[in-house]
C-alpha cells in the first residue's frame, strides 16, 4: 500500500517513529545510530528509514515544517501504518534565561495560535497534551543516560518570522519556555486516532541570549536527544 504522500508498504514502520523536521536529521539518526537502516520513503525527499535499536524494531521519518505538514505525515502513519508512537524530535527557541541553548526539553502541553483544531467542530478551546506513558518514560531514559530532561509548556505557532516579537513574548507571563512549529498539529492527531504523541526539542537559539546554533549543528549535534527518543522507543516497545 501507499499513500499521498508515503510510498512504504504497511508493515515497513516500527510501533516507534521518531519525526525530526529535517530531512537530512532523519538520514543523519539512520546511519548513526540504527542498525540495518532501510529507507522506506522518499517521496517529495522526505525520507523515512526502519532499522533496529537495541534490537527494537524503530523508524524514524521527517516531517517537514510547520503544522500542516506535521498534520499529513502524523495522520498517515498513525491511520494507515498501524504506527502507535511517534516522537518530534526537534529544535526550538527558548523565551526564558533558565533555558539554554543545547538543554533538552519535553513538551508536556503545547500551547498554539493555529487554526488546525478548527477541523474538529469544538464547543470550546482543546488543550493539547503529551501522552503520559510516552513522557514519563523519556524521563526515565534521560535519568538513565545521566541526562537532564526539562519538561514544561511549550509554544507550536504558524509563524516564523513575526512582525510582533512583545506580543510573542506574552505567552512568557502564562508558563510557556519555548516556541517551534509542530507540537500541537501531532498532539491533535494522536487525540484524534487514539494514539500517543510526545514533542522533544533541543533548544537551538535563545530570545533573551540572541545565542543560535548553525544549521550543521541543528542536523548532527543533537545526539543527547536523538539517545533519549531512541531509548524511550525501546522502552515503550511492551508498552
Amino acid at each position: 500500500m501507499s499513500t499521498a504522500h508515503i510510498s512504504a508498504e504497511k508493515g515497513d514502520f516500527g510501533k516507534t517513529v521518531l519525526m525530526p523536521g529535517d530531512p537530512l536529521r532523519a538520514k543523519f539518526i539512520a546511519e548513526t545510530f540504527l542498525e540495518d537502516a532501510v529507507l522506506v520513503n522518499n517521496v517529495r525527499g522526505i525520507q523515512g528509514y526502519t532499522g533496529t535499536y537495541k534490537g527494537t524494531k524503530v523508524s524514524v521519518m521527517a516531517s517537514g515544517m510547520g503544522m500542516p505538514s506535521m498534520g499529513i505525515y502524523s495522520y498517515e502513519l498513525f491511520a494507515f501504518y498501524d504506527v502507535e508512537n511517534i516522537i518530534r524530535i526537534g529544535s526550538s527557541g527558548s523565551f526564558v534565561e533558565k533555558l539554554k541553548v543545547r538543554d533538552i526539553f519535553a513538551a508536556m502541553g503545547a500551547c498554539t495560535d493555529s487554526n488546525f483544531a478548527a477541523q474538529y467542530d469544538l464547543p470550546g478551546t482543546f488543550a493539547c497534551i503529551a501522552d503520559f506513558d510516552l513522557l514519563s518514560t523519556a524521563k526515565e531514559a534521560s535519568s538513565e543516560l545521566g541526562l537532564d530532561l526539562q519538561v514544561g509548556n511549550i509554544l507550536s505557532s504558524d509563524v516564523f518570522y513575526n512582525d510582533n516579537q512583545e506580543k510573542v513574548m506574552n505567552w512568557v507571563k502564562m508558563g510557556v519556555s519555548c516556541v517551534e512549529m509542530e507540537a500541537a498539529a501531532l498532539y491533535l492527531n494522536a487525540a484524534r486516532l487514539g494514539k500517543r504523541a510526545l514533542t522533544l526539542v533541543t533548544i537551538s537559539d535563545h530570545f533573551i541570549t540572541k545565542e543560535e546554533t548553525t544549521p550543521e549543528e541543528r542536523q548532527t549535534s543533537f545526539t543527547q536527544m536523538m539517545e533519549i527518543a531512541l531509548n524511550t522507543a525501546v522502552k515503550m516497545e511492551s508498552k
